[in-house]
């Protein structure tokens, strides 16, 4: 059957806006920017790992209507949209400290937890991300 995942998504509402935050702030790297006619294909991926690449896709069509997009531009602005995704990392609080310093926004600081040190923070547009130093 499946053996690898290989795309998820995230809706963003201005595609450049999420190049500077995802690619400038949080140090992903652009996989495909591609201008497919009917709507623009940019992925983004963790440094090094290309075979997991996270879609920004904006809200619209093809995939939904325009009464649709405009609910789900709403909900993600309200940061309803639940848990967007949740990045690893070697060491939680300095990356805690350097994206602090390039002015990301967070909702939680560095906190033990069961499983590591993780800490939350938002995107521009609502979604909630999270990043976890695991328990080794």
């Amino acid at each position: 059957m499946f053996n690898a995942i290989t795309h998820s998504q995230i809706y963003v509402l201005d595609q450049d806006q999420a190049l500077d935050f995802y690619v400038g702030k949080l140090g992903l790297e652009v996989n495909a920017d591609v201008d497919m006619g009917f709507m623009r294909w940019l992925t983004v991926s963790v440094p090094g790992h290309p075979d997991r690449e996270i879609l920004l896709e904006r809200p619209g069509p093809p995939a939904m209507s325009e009464e649709t997009a405009g609910q789900v531009r709403e909900l993600v602005t309200k940061g309803a949209l639940g848990l967007a995704l949740i990045l690893t990392t070697d060491d939680c609080r300095k990356t805690y400290e350097t994206l602090l310093s390039r002015g990301v926004e967070f909702t939680d600081e560095p906190t033990e937890r069961p499983y590591g040190i993780d800490c939350g923070l938002r995107d521009p547009f609502g979604n909630n991300i999270r990043f976890t130093q695991p328990k080794r």
